[in-house]
């Protein structure tokens, strides 16, 4: 991070002490590196704003919508380079890489595993995130926290959304007569720009880093294996063989979930980030 008090612009909000205040948390830089959450100074212009002009395009477009100046900036590259690897391998969970192994792509059973995997973390984000607040609220308050929680709430819902609307375009524009001239064009740019919005927010998972740094790879491991074993109970493995179906299906989340030790353990030793630390005690930076 660059500037003063880890804000990324130079500016203390209105406000913020710069001294020690409760629970120890300081505005300098440091390596937790929290930054105010939504509403604190506003959406001026940021990592988020993109000229109007350029919005058409899906990559603009997922930016401006899903990558809200509050994020908190990285504080580790190679954190941040198992970021990128967790995204692949995250995005191969919610696709799935048997509807490519298995007799080619199927572009309808591809969003429909994105849906399913939308609606997973519908559920399983705010039970994962509850169970760690009541860990957390032995070690100061909560209500702090509900500028970056709903934040992140906000954008789940509106990625859940944007899945839900591009399933539902995509499946009704080959039957919709002369709309499909409409319909055609807006769901490709739609599915254009949800991959782009996948990819932003598979990295810090929701914004969900501006509430605790280890939030996003304890949350993508969960949210990988849920999204996979169903199918492995289920015996749904799309016709390949036992090893192969174990093999390919287990194997993004085996990976999400190795890498996410790797950033949990390098959090934990090199920027004293621990999971059960209250996100503004000391002991969470």
């Amino acid at each position: 991070m660059t500037g003063q008090g880890g804000y990324g612009n130079g500016r203390v909000p209105h406000g913020h002490r710069s001294g020690p205040g409760a629970y120890g948390h300081r505005s300098g830089p440091g390596a937790y590196g929290h930054r105010p959450g939504p509403g604190a100074y506003g959406h001026g212009p940021g990592r988020g704003a993109a000229p109007r002009r350029r919005l058409a395009r899906p990559q603009n477009a997922a930016r401006r919508v899903f990558d809200p100046p509050w994020i908190p900036e990285p504080v580790d590259p190679l954190v941040e380079g198992l970021k990128r690897v967790r995204v692949v391998a995250g995005l191969v969970t919610a696709l799935g890489v048997y509807t490519v192994v298995a007799g080619g792509f199927s572009l309808e059973e591809a969003l429909e595993n994105v849906v399913v995997a939308s609606l997973v973390l519908l559920v399983v984000t705010p039970l994962t995130v509850g169970v760690l607040l009541m860990v957390w609220r032995s070690g100061g308050p909560i209500r702090p926290l509900r500028g970056s929680l709903w934040g992140s709430l906000n954008l789940l819902l509106r990625f859940v959304g944007t899945a839900l609307l591009t399933f539902t375009v995509l499946r009704v524009a080959p039957t919709s007569g002369l709309f499909v001239l409409l319909l055609g064009p807006l769901g490709l740019w739609l599915l254009a720009f949800l991959g782009c919005a996948a990819v932003r927010l598979n990295a810090n998972f929701f914004g969900t880093a501006a509430v605790h740094r280890a939030l996003p790879p304890v949350l993508a491991t969960v949210t990988a294996w849920l999204t996979a074993v169903p199918d492995l109970v289920t015996g749904d493995l799309h016709g390949l063989g036992l090893r192969l179906g174990v093999v390919f299906i287990l194997g993004a989340p085996v990976t999400v979930t190795a890498l996410g030790l790797l950033e949990t353990r390098r959090l934990r030793r090199h920027h004293g980030v621990r999971l059960r630390s209250h996100p503004l005690a000391p002991g969470a930076r």
